[in-house]
């Protein structure tokens, strides 16, 4: 179940009150147009972050994936993306956790999101593979970038694929002068993998905290 503290529907998607509803822990779902929860969001502090060794060594692992930003709607939408979608979630998280008619509704119209960002190797041929290995669907306002639901090829060979998209959207939202990004909620043990970066808060239902073995004890 997804940890849910608060839940409200909002009609104004200005950037100005996107940017306090989420620092307020609030973050968009996919049940409906405005739908949010407030939950034990994570974010990290642009300002603070910079690139560890690990995560330069992924990127340098992973050179030949690059990143394109599309809106949504996503006009070039095909069964096969959600196919793929439904594939990571059933996989990764269970049978029924995602369907692909709600990839297809997230992308195809004006929902809570507002950005595809596709990940492409430049190392593949067009006659016998996908190029596009790997979607994840955002919301970006003038502050920040919430990066809400990735999904990525399963069958690819490429090593630390997820991790990789996540790298490159937070170097966007820093290269493009955000305040922050969201990376999801931290409910439990799975989340775990979030906490590796420079400048990580978490919302504690009141505030943002930066003491990550705290939260590391309360995810066991």
């Amino acid at each position: 179940m997804y940890l849910n503290w608060k839940e409200l529907t909002t009609e104004d998607f200005s950037d100005q009150n996107i940017n306090t509803l989420y620092n307020e822990g609030f973050l968009f779902t996919r049940i409906k147009k405005g739908k949010m929860a407030q939950t034990r969001s994570v974010r990290i502090d642009l300002s603070k972050f910079k690139l560890s060794s690990e995560n330069k060594r992924i990127l340098r692992k992973t050179e030949d994936i690059e990143l394109n930003i599309l809106p949504i709607p996503y006009s070039d939408y095909n069964w096969k993306i959600g196919k793929m979608a439904k594939d990571f979630y059933s996989i990764k998280f269970g049978e029924g956790t995602f369907s692909a008619n709600k990839i297809k509704e997230l992308l195809t119209t004006k929902h809570n999101f507002n950005k595809l960002f596709v990940y492409k190797t430049t190392n593949c041929n067009l006659q016998t593979t996908e190029c596009n290995v790997g979607f994840a669907i955002c919301h970006e306002t003038n502050e920040l970038l919430s990066y809400s639901y990735p999904f990525y090829n399963l069958k690819s060979e490429i090593n630390n694929l997820g991790i990789s998209m996540m790298l490159r959207a937070i170097m966007y939202a820093s290269e493009s002068g955000k305040k922050y990004i969201y990376l999801g909620s931290a409910k439990d043990e799975k989340a775990k993998y979030k906490l590796q970066f420079e400048g990580l808060e978490w919302f504690d239902g009141i505030n943002w905290d930066t003491d990550l073995a705290k939260l590391k004890n309360i995810l066991k």
